[in-house]
Protein backbone atom coordinates (compact mmCIF):
# COMPACT_ATOMS: atom_id res chain seq x y z
CA UNK A 1 0.00 0.00 0.00
CA UNK A 2 0.74 3.42 -0.90
CA UNK A 3 2.91 5.18 2.19
CA UNK A 4 0.45 8.15 2.68
CA UNK A 5 -2.45 6.07 2.64
CA UNK A 6 -0.71 3.78 5.35
CA UNK A 7 -0.26 6.61 7.33
CA UNK A 8 -3.87 7.16 6.95
CA UNK A 9 -4.81 3.92 7.69
CA UNK A 10 -2.15 3.95 11.29
CA UNK A 11 -3.83 7.21 12.49
CA UNK A 12 -7.39 5.24 12.83
CA UNK A 13 -9.04 3.47 15.39
CA UNK A 14 -11.58 0.36 15.33
CA UNK A 15 -14.63 -0.26 16.93
CA UNK A 16 -16.70 -3.01 17.11
CA UNK A 17 -20.42 -2.38 14.96
CA UNK A 18 -22.70 -5.70 15.42
CA UNK A 19 -19.23 -7.98 14.85
CA UNK A 20 -17.42 -5.83 12.13
CA UNK A 21 -14.52 -3.45 12.33
CA UNK A 22 -15.12 0.00 11.30
CA UNK A 23 -12.13 1.97 10.73
CA UNK A 24 -12.64 5.63 12.31
CA UNK A 25 -10.31 8.15 12.78
CA UNK A 26 -10.89 10.99 15.15
CA UNK A 27 -8.66 13.97 15.80
CA UNK A 28 -8.74 17.70 17.01
CA UNK A 29 -10.35 19.63 19.89
CA UNK A 30 -13.90 21.67 19.93
CA UNK A 31 -17.07 21.13 18.73
CA UNK A 32 -17.55 17.96 17.30
CA UNK A 33 -17.81 17.54 13.92
CA UNK A 34 -18.94 14.32 11.53
CA UNK A 35 -17.28 13.65 8.38
CA UNK A 36 -19.56 11.24 5.73
CA UNK A 37 -17.67 10.37 3.00
CA UNK A 38 -19.20 9.70 -0.47
CA UNK A 39 -18.59 6.53 -2.80
CA UNK A 40 -16.90 4.06 -3.40
CA UNK A 41 -13.99 5.68 -1.68
CA UNK A 42 -13.44 6.50 2.21
CA UNK A 43 -12.40 8.86 5.07
CA UNK A 44 -9.09 9.60 2.95
CA UNK A 45 -11.60 12.03 0.36
CA UNK A 46 -10.95 14.42 3.51
CA UNK A 47 -7.60 14.75 3.60
CA UNK A 48 -6.71 18.01 1.69
CA UNK A 49 -8.88 19.47 4.67
CA UNK A 50 -8.26 17.07 7.33
CA UNK A 51 -5.50 19.39 9.44
CA UNK A 52 -7.49 22.66 9.13
CA UNK A 53 -10.50 21.17 10.08
CA UNK A 54 -8.67 19.78 13.30
CA UNK A 55 -7.35 22.65 13.91
CA UNK A 56 -10.98 24.33 15.13
CA UNK A 57 -13.30 20.86 15.41
CA UNK A 58 -13.22 17.23 16.98
CA UNK A 59 -13.40 15.59 13.67
CA UNK A 60 -15.10 12.08 13.65
CA UNK A 61 -14.81 10.38 10.19
CA UNK A 62 -15.37 6.50 9.77
CA UNK A 63 -15.06 4.50 7.01
CA UNK A 64 -18.46 2.96 5.78
CA UNK A 65 -19.05 -0.45 6.14
CA UNK A 66 -18.06 -2.06 2.84
CA UNK A 67 -15.73 0.95 1.64
CA UNK A 68 -12.18 1.99 2.51
CA UNK A 69 -10.31 0.65 5.87
CA UNK A 70 -13.93 -0.88 7.43
CA UNK A 71 -15.17 -5.02 6.93
CA UNK A 72 -16.79 -5.69 3.72
CA UNK A 73 -18.89 -8.12 3.89
CA UNK A 74 -20.30 -9.92 0.95
CA UNK A 75 -23.14 -11.87 2.80
CA UNK A 76 -24.26 -8.20 4.17
CA UNK A 77 -27.45 -5.73 2.18
CA UNK A 78 -25.72 -2.63 2.56
CA UNK A 79 -28.19 0.53 2.42
CA UNK A 80 -28.33 3.97 4.00
CA UNK A 81 -30.33 3.61 7.10
CA UNK A 82 -28.05 0.77 7.83
CA UNK A 83 -24.61 3.12 7.11
CA UNK A 84 -27.07 6.07 9.68
CA UNK A 85 -26.90 3.25 12.23
CA UNK A 86 -23.51 2.78 12.01
CA UNK A 87 -22.72 6.30 12.23
CA UNK A 88 -25.27 6.90 15.54
CA UNK A 89 -23.40 3.89 16.84
CA UNK A 90 -20.27 5.13 16.78
CA UNK A 91 -21.21 8.89 18.16
CA UNK A 92 -23.00 6.83 21.01
CA UNK A 93 -19.25 4.68 21.51
CA UNK A 94 -17.27 7.97 21.77
CA UNK A 95 -20.15 9.93 23.63
CA UNK A 96 -20.51 12.50 21.60
CA UNK A 97 -24.44 14.00 21.81
CA UNK A 98 -23.70 16.85 19.55
CA UNK A 99 -22.53 17.35 16.35
CA UNK A 100 -22.06 19.42 12.90
CA UNK A 101 -22.51 17.42 9.96
CA UNK A 102 -20.11 17.99 6.66
CA UNK A 103 -21.47 15.02 3.72
CA UNK A 104 -20.77 14.31 0.50
CA UNK A 105 -21.79 11.93 -2.28
CA UNK A 106 -23.50 8.90 -0.51
CA UNK A 107 -23.12 10.62 2.54
CA UNK A 108 -24.95 13.35 1.72
CA UNK A 109 -28.17 10.63 1.43
CA UNK A 110 -26.69 8.98 5.23
CA UNK A 111 -27.34 13.14 6.74
CA UNK A 112 -30.27 13.24 5.34
CA UNK A 113 -31.34 9.84 6.80
CA UNK A 114 -30.05 11.63 10.35
CA UNK A 115 -31.48 14.56 9.50
CA UNK A 116 -34.89 12.66 8.90
CA UNK A 117 -34.17 10.45 12.57
CA UNK A 118 -33.77 13.86 14.51
CA UNK A 119 -37.08 15.14 12.84
CA UNK A 120 -38.98 12.21 14.07
CA UNK A 121 -37.06 11.53 17.15
CA UNK A 122 -36.36 7.84 16.25
CA UNK A 123 -32.66 7.68 16.52
CA UNK A 124 -30.99 4.30 17.08
CA UNK A 125 -28.17 4.70 19.43
CA UNK A 126 -29.61 7.65 21.81
CA UNK A 127 -30.56 11.20 20.64
CA UNK A 128 -28.11 13.41 18.76
CA UNK A 129 -28.41 17.45 18.16
CA UNK A 130 -27.31 18.55 14.79
CA UNK A 131 -26.52 21.95 14.62
CA UNK A 132 -26.01 22.39 11.17
CA UNK A 133 -25.40 20.70 8.16
CA UNK A 134 -23.23 21.53 4.92
CA UNK A 135 -24.02 19.23 1.90
CA UNK A 136 -21.06 19.00 -1.05
CA UNK A 137 -22.18 17.37 -3.76
CA UNK A 138 -24.95 14.54 -3.65
CA UNK A 139 -27.95 13.35 -4.73
CA UNK A 140 -30.10 14.96 -2.83
CA UNK A 141 -33.34 14.62 -4.91
CA UNK A 142 -33.55 11.42 -7.14
CA UNK A 143 -35.08 12.89 -9.51
CA UNK A 144 -32.35 15.44 -10.50
CA UNK A 145 -29.80 13.14 -9.60
CA UNK A 146 -27.90 11.74 -13.56
CA UNK A 147 -25.68 8.46 -12.15
CA UNK A 148 -23.11 7.53 -14.91
CA UNK A 149 -23.87 4.39 -16.92
CA UNK A 150 -21.49 2.35 -15.74
CA UNK A 151 -23.06 3.50 -12.15
CA UNK A 152 -26.24 2.23 -13.04
CA UNK A 153 -25.30 -1.04 -14.37
CA UNK A 154 -23.46 -2.05 -11.78
CA UNK A 155 -26.14 -1.17 -9.23
CA UNK A 156 -29.65 -1.52 -10.80
CA UNK A 157 -28.15 -4.51 -12.96
CA UNK A 158 -27.29 -8.00 -12.54
CA UNK A 159 -24.36 -7.01 -14.46
CA UNK A 160 -22.64 -6.15 -10.61
CA UNK A 161 -22.95 -9.59 -10.06
CA UNK A 162 -21.83 -11.00 -13.16
CA UNK A 163 -18.70 -8.67 -13.13
CA UNK A 164 -17.83 -9.02 -9.47
CA UNK A 165 -15.27 -11.93 -9.73
CA UNK A 166 -13.58 -9.59 -12.66
CA UNK A 167 -13.10 -5.97 -9.81
CA UNK A 168 -9.52 -5.90 -8.99
CA UNK A 169 -8.20 -6.84 -12.80
CA UNK A 170 -6.34 -4.35 -15.40
CA UNK A 171 -9.83 -4.75 -17.31
CA UNK A 172 -12.01 -3.54 -14.29
CA UNK A 173 -9.61 -0.37 -13.89
CA UNK A 174 -9.90 0.43 -17.25
CA UNK A 175 -13.67 0.85 -17.23
CA UNK A 176 -13.64 2.52 -14.09
CA UNK A 177 -11.26 5.05 -14.86
CA UNK A 178 -13.10 6.86 -17.54
CA UNK A 179 -15.94 6.99 -15.21
CA UNK A 180 -13.66 8.53 -12.22
CA UNK A 181 -12.44 11.01 -15.00
CA UNK A 182 -16.13 12.32 -15.78
CA UNK A 183 -16.21 13.52 -12.43
CA UNK A 184 -13.42 15.88 -11.94
CA UNK A 185 -13.62 19.25 -13.33
CA UNK A 186 -11.50 19.76 -16.80
CA UNK A 187 -8.89 21.69 -14.69
CA UNK A 188 -8.47 19.02 -11.79
CA UNK A 189 -8.58 15.54 -12.58
CA UNK A 190 -6.85 13.35 -11.25
CA UNK A 191 -3.11 12.33 -11.26
CA UNK A 192 -1.54 8.66 -12.07
CA UNK A 193 -0.65 8.23 -8.79
CA UNK A 194 -4.42 9.54 -6.97
CA UNK A 195 -5.76 7.22 -9.39
CA UNK A 196 -3.71 4.56 -7.99
CA UNK A 197 -4.49 5.41 -4.26
CA UNK A 198 -8.30 4.96 -5.62
CA UNK A 199 -8.11 1.89 -6.79
CA UNK A 200 -5.83 0.62 -3.83
CA UNK A 201 -8.55 2.19 -1.12
CA UNK A 202 -10.99 0.17 -3.45
CA UNK A 203 -9.54 -2.91 -3.40
CA UNK A 204 -8.44 -3.26 -0.09
CA UNK A 205 -9.24 -6.30 1.75
CA UNK A 206 -10.87 -7.27 -1.10
CA UNK A 207 -13.14 -4.72 -1.38
CA UNK A 208 -14.05 -4.65 -5.11
CA UNK A 209 -15.83 -7.99 -4.33
CA UNK A 210 -18.71 -5.52 -2.49
CA UNK A 211 -18.09 -2.25 -4.53
CA UNK A 212 -21.35 -2.56 -6.76
CA UNK A 213 -23.80 -4.12 -4.09
CA UNK A 214 -22.49 -0.47 -1.82
CA UNK A 215 -23.17 0.98 -5.02
CA UNK A 216 -26.96 -0.32 -4.63
CA UNK A 217 -27.61 2.67 -2.05
CA UNK A 218 -29.03 4.54 -5.26
CA UNK A 219 -32.14 2.59 -4.79
CA UNK A 220 -32.76 3.65 -1.50
CA UNK A 221 -32.96 7.35 -2.96
CA UNK A 222 -35.94 6.87 -4.28
CA UNK A 223 -37.10 4.72 -1.55
CA UNK A 224 -37.01 7.28 1.08
CA UNK A 225 -37.21 10.37 -0.84
CA UNK A 226 -39.88 11.86 -0.06
CA UNK A 227 -39.18 11.35 3.81
CA UNK A 228 -35.57 12.78 3.78
CA UNK A 229 -37.17 15.94 1.78
CA UNK A 230 -39.72 16.42 4.03
CA UNK A 231 -37.36 16.80 6.83
CA UNK A 232 -35.20 19.22 5.04
CA UNK A 233 -38.38 21.34 4.54
CA UNK A 234 -39.50 21.30 7.52
CA UNK A 235 -36.07 21.58 9.84
CA UNK A 236 -34.94 24.24 11.69
CA UNK A 237 -31.21 23.56 11.24
CA UNK A 238 -29.21 25.17 9.25
CA UNK A 239 -28.22 23.89 5.75
CA UNK A 240 -25.52 24.88 3.30
CA UNK A 241 -25.29 23.40 -0.11
CA UNK A 242 -21.79 24.00 -1.70
CA UNK A 243 -21.62 22.98 -5.19
CA UNK A 244 -19.19 21.86 -7.74
CA UNK A 245 -21.50 23.06 -10.95
CA UNK A 246 -19.17 20.97 -13.18
CA UNK A 247 -20.49 17.74 -11.53
CA UNK A 248 -22.19 15.69 -14.17
CA UNK A 249 -23.75 13.43 -11.43
CA UNK A 250 -25.39 16.23 -8.54
CA UNK A 251 -23.80 19.16 -10.14
CA UNK A 252 -25.63 23.02 -10.71
CA UNK A 253 -28.90 20.98 -11.57
CA UNK A 254 -29.40 19.31 -8.85
CA UNK A 255 -28.07 23.24 -6.80
CA UNK A 256 -31.19 24.46 -9.02
CA UNK A 257 -33.50 21.33 -7.60
CA UNK A 258 -32.41 22.67 -4.03
CA UNK A 259 -33.75 25.75 -4.50
CA UNK A 260 -36.92 24.96 -6.00
CA UNK A 261 -37.18 22.70 -3.29
CA UNK A 262 -35.80 23.82 -0.13
CA UNK A 263 -37.02 27.02 1.52
CA UNK A 264 -34.94 30.39 2.06
CA UNK A 265 -32.51 27.79 0.52
CA UNK A 266 -28.71 28.40 1.37
CA UNK A 267 -26.51 27.74 -1.41
CA UNK A 268 -23.00 28.55 -2.41
CA UNK A 269 -21.71 27.95 -5.92
CA UNK A 270 -18.19 27.10 -6.39
CA UNK A 271 -15.99 28.42 -9.86
CA UNK A 272 -17.84 26.55 -13.17
CA UNK A 273 -14.88 24.43 -13.43
CA UNK A 274 -15.37 22.87 -9.80
CA UNK A 275 -16.68 19.03 -10.28
CA UNK A 276 -18.02 16.36 -7.77
CA UNK A 277 -15.24 16.26 -5.47
CA UNK A 278 -15.20 19.52 -4.24
CA UNK A 279 -13.12 19.29 -0.77
CA UNK A 280 -9.93 17.68 -3.47
CA UNK A 281 -10.73 19.75 -6.31
CA UNK A 282 -11.11 23.11 -4.59
CA UNK A 283 -10.49 22.71 -0.81
CA UNK A 284 -9.29 26.10 0.09
CA UNK A 285 -13.17 27.42 -1.15
CA UNK A 286 -14.48 24.54 0.42
CA UNK A 287 -13.28 25.41 3.73
CA UNK A 288 -14.09 29.06 3.45
CA UNK A 289 -17.62 28.57 2.80
CA UNK A 290 -18.16 25.98 5.16
CA UNK A 291 -16.49 28.07 8.12
CA UNK A 292 -18.43 30.81 6.95
CA UNK A 293 -21.63 28.62 7.32
CA UNK A 294 -20.70 27.61 10.96
CA UNK A 295 -19.96 31.18 11.68
CA UNK A 296 -23.21 32.23 11.26
CA UNK A 297 -24.87 30.08 13.05
CA UNK A 298 -22.60 29.33 16.35
CA UNK A 299 -23.89 29.22 19.29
Amino acid sequence: MDAELEEWKAAGRQFDYLGFDIFYRVEGAGPALLLIHGYPFNTFDWAPIWDRLTARFTVIAPDMIGMGFSAKPVAYEYSVPDHADMHEALLAHLGIDRIHLLAHDLGVSVGQEMLARVESGRQSAGPVRIDTITWLNGGLFNEAYTPRALQKLLSRTPLGDIMSPLQGTALSRRLVEPTINEMFGPDTKPSRRMMDLFHQILEYNDGTRVTHKVGRFVNDRYRYRNRWVRAMRETTVPMRLIDGPADPNSGAHMARRYLEVIPDADVVMLDERIAHWPQIEAPDAVLTHFFDHIDRHSV
